[in-house]
């Protein structure tokens, strides 16, 4: 997938790896959608800015018909804190697989046609490591995030015909605000260096899209689908010595 002259809509860009996106895809030269929720909170220069909640029907429509030039598609936006599957608050478990799983599909079934329309392009979910190995404290997240999984392989199959790439960015850490204050929170002692760059996770994941490749994976994502081979546990976090 050739990024130079493309196309590309980010969802989630007000901050931490979308925003990143919206600035590393315009370095290479393709045009930007940057959206989000409240896109007066959206910071790059350069990129058409529109509103855009993925769990509403009526906002996707809009922004489908607002970029119909689209033909590169990141699916970034979601929530994150949805908390204990057993003793969470429900609506949190709900909003975060209606924003990880149902947003995602809502966006990939709104801009699949144009995708075709367009020469096929691609589409590149934002996944992460507890889609394979779950995470205490945040069970609902990672649960939400295997569904989102098998959404991804489920399109993958189904936009082939139509010659759309579907790719997976599946991080391990990555050192956004929401992942550093959870570990704060959490009392974790994260050793340097074991939390990704927002902008050197996005430059793998535009060069493994550029490549072709359906699955794009840091080392803690490696480790991580490495262990779906032996009994299902909880993810390790590294921690400083």
């Amino acid at each position: 997938m050739e990024l130079r002259g493309a196309t590309a809509l980010v969802t989630g860009t007000n901050r931490g790896i979308g925003r990143h996106f919206a600035l590393e895809l315009l370095a290479r030269g393709a045009r930007v959608y940057a959206t989000a929720r409240r896109p007066e909170l959206v910071d790059v220069p350069g990129a058409e800015v529109l509103r855009l909640d993925i769990t509403d029907p009526e906002s996707v429509a809009a922004a489908a018909e607002a970029a119909g030039d689209v033909d590169v598609l990141i699916n970034n936006a979601a929530f994150t804190a949805g908390g204990s599957l057993v003793t969470g608050d429900l609506d949190a478990i709900r909003t975060t697989m209606d924003s990880n799983y149902y947003g995602t599909l809502a966006m990939i079934r709104a801009f699949a046609p144009i995708l075709a329309r367009n020469g096929g392009g691609a589409v590149l979910n934002v996944l992460s490591g507890v889609a394979w190995q779950t995470v205490e404290g945040n069970t609902a997240y990672a649960a939400a995030k295997s569904a989102q999984w098998g959404l991804t392989n489920g399109v993958r199959v189904e936009l082939a015909g139509q010659g759309t790439l579907v790719s997976a960015l599946v991080p391990g850490l990555v050192a956004t605000t929401t992942m550093t204050e959870f570990a704060r929170d959490a009392g974790l002692d994260l050793p340097a260096g074991a939390m990704t760059e927002p902008a050197d996770l996005v430059r793998l994941a535009l060069d493994g899209l550029e490549a072709g490749e359906v699955e794009i994976l840091d080392g803690l994502a490696v480790a991580a689908k490495r262990s779906l081979s032996g009994p299902p546990r909880a993810i390790e976090l590294p921690t400083a010595s």
